[in-house]
């Protein structure tokens, strides 16, 4: 969508409104809801105020001192949202509605170094100087209640009543009472410019994963917000609940795995050498073994909550370990496809990772490993999840804010206004959870204690 399409889509009656969205430090869209002749007229060419806390806050919205933008100290002033026009979408779900995100940048049109989208174009400038671009696809998986929001709230988000009363994986029979609602959510989403590929139930009771096709790396991030932003949205008309928490309960939690491959800029795919025993050129060698190396000091920007770390655990089919292994999911690192097609699969992110960092992350990482010529060990060639010789993730989100605290890579490869800044998101949730008094603390306490 151009700016005439707007402006014509306006006049026609179509669209009344643009939502100017922001991915914050949690990946969700904030914003503002704009008349389509002011954005064109003045936030189209000149950008939008917003408040600089948006990317200083938890998930309640609370800030405070210790962030890179200290919003209390700087008179809660704004920055500048300024639209990117590539991602024009209309929403089919949001009436005579359009969409457009945005960068934040300071008033003096610098970027704000520590908003996702600049760190990740930061890396994928890092990637073009080696003559490179990187194309993804993420796979959400989520839970559906029958439930709505309201209830789900009024019920502190106990016993809710998952839309399936079973596990379904691969399904056909399982989802069909659910079906007025997931084909509404697969027909909008492409509507919303988004590229389906397959849509399946999974493990958990109520769950279901849709996968839409690879993209450059930050389309794909887009889209990925985009689809969250919507499927919440989607699911509330319909009254139904659905949570991307990485762990709900005791059973499957709900993954993100991102699949990552690496092209020239002609387009050419690079990973891939026939000549090489193994299928693999040594450039993507080299990328694997900077997602080992670098693994436990980026989990923070993969795992940021302390949610995250209850699906890395033992037993929960999610990665404990750091290896790889060839078409091997019980691996952090899974090298999957052939040929053109020959990628990875990274394991450790949830539901809840934001794309923006998760995809910088990887990317990072890589581009260590190409720069420094890292060796790659040997595939794993069984089960790494109960492999006592598999070296560990970290297990806490506390034990994750060390690595990223303490590492020389974090602080060279995002520099230190990024590394405080995700520092004190980390040190946010921490202290939100230890003033917490949980369910788990009055049952086990209550008569006994």
């Amino acid at each position: 969508m151009t700016y005439d399409d707007l402006r014509a889509a306006h006049a026609a009656g179509d669209l009344d409104n643009i939502i100017v969205a922001l991915p914050d430090l949690q990946g969700r869209l904030q914003g503002s809801r704009l008349a389509i002749p002011h954005f064109l007229d003045e936030a189209a060419p000149h950008g939008f105020g917003a408040c600089t806390y948006l990317l200083a806050t938890d998930v309640d919205m609370n800030t405070g001192p210790g962030y890179a933008i200290d919003a209390w100290n700087t008179g809660f002033g704004d920055f500048l949202l300024r639209p990117d026009p590539t991602t024009y979408t209309t929403l089919p779900w949001d009436d005579a509605t359009a969409l457009v995100i945005a960068d934040a940048t300071w008033p003096d049109g610098t970027p704000v170094p520590v908003a996702p989208r600049h760190i990740l174009r930061r890396q994928l400038d890092r990637l073009a100087a080696h003559g490179l671009t990187a194309h993804a696809g993420t796979e959400l998986e989520f839970l559906v209640f029958h439930d709505t929001y309201a209830q789900a709230h009024q019920a502190h988000y106990q016993d809710l009543r998952p839309a399936t009363r079973h596990t379904v994986d691969y399904a056909l029979q399982g989802t069909t009472h659910l079906e007025p609602f997931l084909r509404r959510l697969r027909r909008e989403m492409t509507a919303a410019g988004l590229t389906l590929e397959t849509a399946r139930a999974e493990v958990h009771p109520g769950q279901y994963e849709i996968v839409f096709r690879y993209d450059e790396a930050m389309a794909t991030a887009d889209h990925h917000a985009l689809f969250k932003h919507g499927t919440k949205a989607i699911a509330a008309q319909e009254g139904h609940a659905v949570t991307f928490m990485p762990k709900y309960d005791d059973g499957e939690g709900n993954s993100c795995h991102i699949h990552l491959s690496l092209r020239g800029t002609d387009g050419t795919p690079v990973l891939a050498d026939p000549t090489a025993a193994d299928g693999m050129s040594s450039l993507m060698r080299h990328f694997i073994a900077g997602q080992l190396a670098c693994l436990p000091d980026f989990t923070l920007l993969l795992a940021p909550n302390i949610n995250s770390y209850k699906r890395l655990q033992p037993g929960a089919f999610a990665p404990t370990g750091i290896t790889w292994g060839r078409d091997n999911r019980t691996c952090p690192v899974r090298v999957v496809g052939q040929g053109h097609s020959l990628r990875l699969e990274h394991r450790v992110p949830g539901g809840d990772a934001n794309p923006y960092l998760a995809l910088a992350a990887l990317i990072a990482a890589g581009l260590h490993g190409i720069e420094n010529e890292l060796p790659l060990p040997d595939p794993h060639p069984h089960n790494a999840l109960t492999d006592p010789a598999v070296p560990r993730l970290p297990a806490t989100l506390t034990q994750s804010l060390h690595h990223w605290e303490t590492s020389e890579t974090v602080a060279k490869t995002f520099g230190d206004t990024v590394g405080t800044h995700y520092a004190q998101a980390a040190r946010t949730e921490l202290a939100a959870f230890e003033r917490t008094v949980t369910d788990w603390e009055r049952h086990r306490g209550f008569e006994r204690l």
